[in-house]
């Protein structure tokens, strides 16, 4: 069992930044793979961005490139999220997440563990 918690987020102007963080617990780590989803009112889970916990190979949703960093910290066992430039179409609840394996994965249901979420809120 593999356990998630997030945390980091809150309300932020348009522009400005936040990191949020997963702390992970539990089984320890080989060949896993991190996610980060987002889930907005009204709308369906999607991909944010993923890390390959091993090789710390990265991925993103085209609607965050250039502007969301992630990253994992093997001491602290814990991912990361750099958010900047936020939008307010960031607006969501964040969710990691973790699969067994070394394959990428962007859709929910490949996924095995998933925090609780955490709330981000870009104001205009």
């Amino acid at each position: 069992q593999v356990y998630l918690v997030e945390s980091g987020g809150g309300l932020v102007q348009a522009g400005g930044s936040l990191r949020l963080s997963c702390a992970v617990s539990g089984r320890t780590f080989g060949n896993y793979v991190m996610g980060w989803f987002r889930q907005a009112p009204g709308k369906e889970r999607e991909f944010v961005a993923s890390i390959i916990w091993s090789v710390s190979i990265t991925r993103y949703a085209d609607s965050v490139k250039g502007r969301f960093t992630v990253s994992r910290d093997n001491a602290k066992n814990t991912v990361y999220l750099q958010m900047n430039s936020l939008k307010p179409e960031d607006t969501a609840v964040y969710y990691c997440a973790a699969r067994n394996g070394r394959l990428y994965k962007s859709t929910a249901e490949d996924y095995d563990y998933w925090g609780q979420g955490t709330q981000v809120t870009v104001s205009t």
